[in-house]
This record gives C-alpha cells, sequence and structure tokens, in this order.
C-alpha cells in the first residue's frame, strides 16, 4: 500500500463516527477539478514523502498503525481515499489489519474496480461506501481526462446498490464539466440509491489542472436547483458542504 497522508480527525466524512483518513497515492483519473494533485499526478507524488503538503501528515506504515492502535476507542472509523483505493491489490490485507484493531472503514472509490468492491463487501472488510458519480456516461472521459469502462462503472453501482451496507453517491459539480441537463442522466445511473450529495467546486487551491483555479462555482441556488432534480431519482439528494 502507497499511502500519502493522513488526516488525524474528521467529524464529517464517515457519517455519525469520529475518524481518521489515510490517503492512498495513485489515481486511473485525471479530473480536471481534483484538488489532490500530489496523490494524483506522478510526477507531483513523488514529492510528497519529501515535503509536508498542507493537510497531509505523513507517517511510515509501521507508525500508522502505531497511530491506529493508539487512538482507538477515542476514533471509531477509518476513511480510506485517494487516489484511487482499489487500484492497491494489497488493499483487502491493508484493511483487515485496520479492522483487526477493531476499527469501521468507509471506503472512498470512482467505481473502476467493481471486482475489487466485491471482494471488500465479501470478505466484510468495509462498512459504508462512497463512490463518486462524474458525470453522464457519456461525459466520463471528458470529466475525468482518461478513458474509462462504462459498463465497471454501472456494475460498481449495482453492487453498491444491492451489497446491504450503507452507502452514498457523490458528485462534484464544475461549472463547463456538467451542466443542468446532466442531472437527468446521472440520475438515471443510480435511479433508487438512498443517498446522493452535490459537492460544490472549489477553485481556491491546487488543482490536476490549473486552468481551472480561480474559476467561479454554481451559485447556490443553481445548486438546490440540481438537486431538485436529483430527487426525482433517489432517496435523498443535497448540497453538501
Amino acid at each position: 500500500m502507497i499511502i500519502g497522508g493522513l488526516e488525524k480527525l474528521t467529524l464529517l466524512d464517515y457519517p455519525d463516527h469520529l475518524a481518521a483518513i489515510i490517503f492512498t497515492q495513485g489515481c486511473n483519473f485525471r479530473c480536471h477539478f481534483c484538488y489532490n494533485p500530489m496523490l494524483v499526478l506522478p510526477q507531483v507524488g513523488k514529492d510528497v514523502k519529501n515535503k509536508k503538503e498542507k493537510g497531509f501528515s505523513q507517517l511510515s506504515t509501521k507508525n500508522l498503525f502505531l497511530f491506529l492502535s493508539e487512538r482507538f476507542g477515542r476514533l471509531e472509523g477509518v476513511v480510506i481515499t485517494g487516489g484511487e483505493p482499489t487500484l492497491h491489490p494489497d488493499l483487502p490485507s491493508f484493511i483487515k489489519k485496520i479492522k483487526k484493531i477493531g476499527y469501521l472503514v468507509k471506503l472512498d472509490t470512482n467505481g473502476t474496480n467493481p471486482e475489487m468492491l466485491s471482494q471488500l463487501i465479501k470478505e466484510k472488510l468495509i462498512d459504508y461506501i462512497a463512490m463518486d458519480l462524474k458525470a453522464p456516461l457519456d461525459k466520463y472521459k471528458e470529466v475525468v481526462g482518461a478513458p474509462v469502462n462504462c459498463k465497471s462503472l454501472q456494475k460498481s453501482v449495482k453492487i453498491i446498490m444491492t451489497s446491504g451496507l450503507p452507502y452514498e453517491f457523490r458528485t462534484t459539480v464544475v461549472p463547463g464539466l456538467l451542466d443542468r441537463k446532466d442531472f437527468a442522466s446521472m440520475g438515471e445511473i443510480i435511479k433508487g440509491a438512498s443517498k446522493w450529495y452535490l459537492q460544490n467546486f472549489k477553485s481556491d487551491t491546487g488543482l490536476v489542472n490549473a486552468s481551472y483555479q480561480s474559476r467561479a462555482a454554481y451559485n447556490n441556488k443553481d445548486m438546490e436547483d440540481f438537486a431538485a432534480i436529483g430527487r426525482k431519482y433517489v432517496g435523498l439528494c443535497e448540497v453538501r458542504g
């Protein structure tokens, strides 16, 4: 497992639980709006171990598990995010060590590896799943900046929705990449899902595509209008953040 960073406490990322966030390094997408370029871009990622990035605290695997052992009882859960965690073949064994301590585990994923998702669910290694829904299928490649197997995404959606685990889908809403008509198309992909959160675009930080920095975000009314469309397809659709 290549660990890109650790956030020692989050009150928001694991619903109803105090948690730590483990950031894995490496991703198969190049989303223009991604604000973790140090985890996504190889040429930047090489520098992660040599400098302290804002918001990240670097630990070796040994020290990571020492931290988790010492904090168990005060922390309840661990969020594994990226990058894209399911790219790492040792993810199951990594999570087993976390579960052995006693933690609940939430996985953040882009949905491109349904086989890994199935394995983690079958082995009861995860307790909550959050999948990023980036765009309508016909716009996915444009939005994520990389080739994508849409059948894998659809398979992951089905696996998650029938897993019996609590889950959510989430979409970062970026002007110029997504507009009003796209939300009905995305809603069809996850029709019948329990939760879909819309997150407004943040441009006040380093992004994978620097040309998106300082780009204006949608206003609150636009975001609420998009959420209203989403509610026609899912149980709960809200603007988050």
